[in-house]
């Protein structure tokens, strides 16, 4: 028996999601409200497939999966959320978990996203995996001085665009770190790298700088 954990904090949605998932013979779900007694349950026997939401209030889908993959390293955790999730390919990559789906998924899809992530794969939505191709910007620039004109090639991760892009539209970096899933603490370091790369000191240097050399596009 497949044993599936649904954490959602809307009860009609988790108790649907639940329903449509008990109709494949052989799958039992159990559905909970309380992240307390989800550690609790999982401490004492780690369930198969983890379905989180990704939005919730108090702890958000990705939060409750690294709380889980500290005693259960090898978790198979699916994430799934009402909104677009956009931009997210490395976060799905660096959080160790099985997958990303959307509430607006069919029954069909849902069971299929189940048993893929059982069988070992990651689940990358068509979304997602175009963004493969982004994952890394490499921009040349010239040196110029009276001795030589050198050029120096500089990269920008995605998560590194990202943030630049965020900061562009004025956002904190509490508001950047709550669109991209990330701690505070973690967008701090990309802004570290990021200042160390353009040889600046401040948000409004790096942003200058990303546009100056064509890495975003924005009004100053």
């Amino acid at each position: 028996m497949v044993r599936i954990l649904i954490v959602d904090d809307h009860q009609l949605v988790g108790e649907g999601t639940k329903n449509m998932i008990e109709q494949e013979t052989g799958f039992h779900v159990t559905y909970s409200m309380d992240i307390e007694e989800v550690i609790a349950k999982s401490k004492e026997e780690p369930f198969d497939v983890y379905l989180l939401d990704m939005n919730m209030p108090n702890c958000s889908g990705l939060e409750l999966a690294q709380r889980i993959f500290k005693f259960h390293k090898e978790a198979k955790i699916i994430l799934y959320t009402g909104f677009e999730y956009k931009s997210q390919f490395n976060l799905l990559i660096d959080s160790g978990i099985s997958g990303i789906i959307s509430k607006s998924a069919s029954q069909q899809e849902l069971l299929m996203s189940v048993h893929a992530v059982l069988s070992g794969y990651t689940l990358i939505p068509i979304s997602l995996l175009q963004q493969l191709r982004l994952s890394e910007i490499t921009v040349q620039t010239t040196n110029t001085n009276s001795f030589s004109n050198q050029q120096t090639n500089i990269s920008v991760t995605q998560k590194e665009l990202e943030i630049l892009e965020g900061i562009s539209k004025g956002k904190s970096n509490k508001d950047i770190s709550e669109e991209l899933f990330m701690s505070i603490r973690a967008v701090e370091y990309n802004l570290t790298k990021i200042y160390k790369k353009f040889k600046v000191n401040s948000r409004s240097e790096a942003l200058a700088e990303a546009v100056r050399k064509g890495i975003i596009n924005v009004n100053l």
